[in-house]
């Protein structure tokens, strides 16, 4: 038996949905470049320019050099010595943002943003009646380029897995569809590090294992899968089939936020560490306080001179209440840290295990609502 047959049967038990990814190319590089003609085709690094700084996000023409968003701004500098760094405006990329999601809203049930420049739509129900959902992909680009001066890419199919596969095919300006019955052959055809939600050590992992491609994962047996991968093997077995069964939320819970703090200079004393601790908490709890979030969990983050980086997190028996008791965490986290052997580059705070949030796994799940104090 042909294995895309069998994964199309087991597929088509599953509601059968028309999802729309939506990623805006090179966003914040993007924005700058569309405020400043001087920009134009030139080599752009949102971010810090300084000794201590870090690429937010790098344009098209950066990119070719190996420029990349999380990059120390001095490696991204000795590697296109002609880039052009701009401090980030994150005011003018929400109020942008803000007025794509209303494009969004136009067309789909459902929107489910990811992060400022990415969302998942459901466009099931034809509320344009386009006639399809890759016409309404063409239209919602086509809206965006002439509202915003930016361009999209999107990905159409008829799940959220392959819809964000697909929305990164052809970028930039890009449109990819793929309908059902080809989805798993797409996906077999995939570097398995294309794969949203294998990050980078599993990825290392899997081509230990001989795994690269979907292909390759496909090929797996689920005991196999279980016994390297544990609870994680179902999941893999299906993506590798192109299946997904996750619908999008317009309302995802919030699992996390936090904030982090690159500093010029190393910090070597304890007292500058605690300092900035509570620089960084103070950040944190005003935007916990704005959306009236209270978790139980606080993870520090710190990055070393070396660029090497810990986490710790503890978890507390009640929500937090007020800024003084995420401190009070804070402290007790980083104080068996202390004295420090080499400077901290870093130092950053994360909340989360909001109340009332389920502790199994949320099939909406994204990445942490992370503000970068640069």
């Amino acid at each position: 038996m042909d294995k895309t047959d069998a994964s199309d049967r087991e597929d088509a038990d599953a509601p059968v949905r028309k999802i729309i990814h939506v990623d805006m190319d090179a966003f914040y590089a993007s924005v700058e470049q569309r405020d400043d003609p001087a920009l134009r085709g030139r080599p752009v690094a949102v971010g810090g320019s300084s000794r201590r700084g870090v690429v937010a996000a790098a344009s098209y023409e950066a990119r070719k050099f190996g420029v990349r968003s999380a990059m120390p701004s001095v490696t991204a500098k000795r590697q296109c010595p002609d880039l052009v760094f701009v401090p980030p405006r994150f005011d003018v990329y929400r109020d942008i943002s803000h007025q794509i999601r209303a494009i969004f809203r136009d067309y789909a049930d459902e929107v489910e943003p990811l992060s400022l420049d990415e969302a998942y739509l459901d466009v099931s129900r034809d509320r344009a009646e386009l006639g399809s959902a890759t016409a309404t992909a063409r239209l919602i680009r086509r809206r965006i380029r002439e509202e915003t001066g930016l361009t999209a890419s999107a990905g159409v199919s008829y799940n959220k897995f392959i819809a964000k596969l697909a929305s990164d095919q052809n970028k930039p300006d890009g449109l990819t569809v793929i309908p059902p019955g080809k989805g798993a052959a797409f996906v077999q055809t995939l570097s398995i590090r294309r794969f949203h939600g294998i990050g980078p050590v599993t990825a290392a992992k899997m081509e230990g294992l001989g795994i690269f491609s979907g292909a390759d994962l496909a090929a797996q047996e689920m005991a196999w899968l279980a016994a390297h991968f544990g609870n994680s093997a179902e999941w893999l077995h299906n993506l590798a089939r192109g299946i997904d069964h996750r619908r999008v939320k317009s309302n995802r819970p919030l699992k996390s936020l936090g904030g982090e703090r690159t500093f010029f200079n190393d910090l070597i004393a304890d007292i500058e560490i605690r300092e900035a601790l509570a620089h960084v908490c103070t950040v944190v709890w005003d935007r916990a306080a704005k959306r009236h979030a209270r978790g139980r969990t606080v993870t520090l983050k710190l990055r070393y001179a070396d660029f090497r980086t810990i986490t710790r997190a503890r978890s507390v028996p009640a929500p937090i209440l007020d800024g003084a008791g995420l401190l009070a965490v804070g402290e007790a986290i980083l104080a068996p840290l202390l004295p420090v052997e080499q400077g901290i580059r870093l130092l950053g705070v994360t909340l989360s295990k909001f109340e009332g949030e389920d502790d199994g796994k949320d099939d909406a799940a994204g990445p942490a609502d992370l503000l970068s104090l640069l």
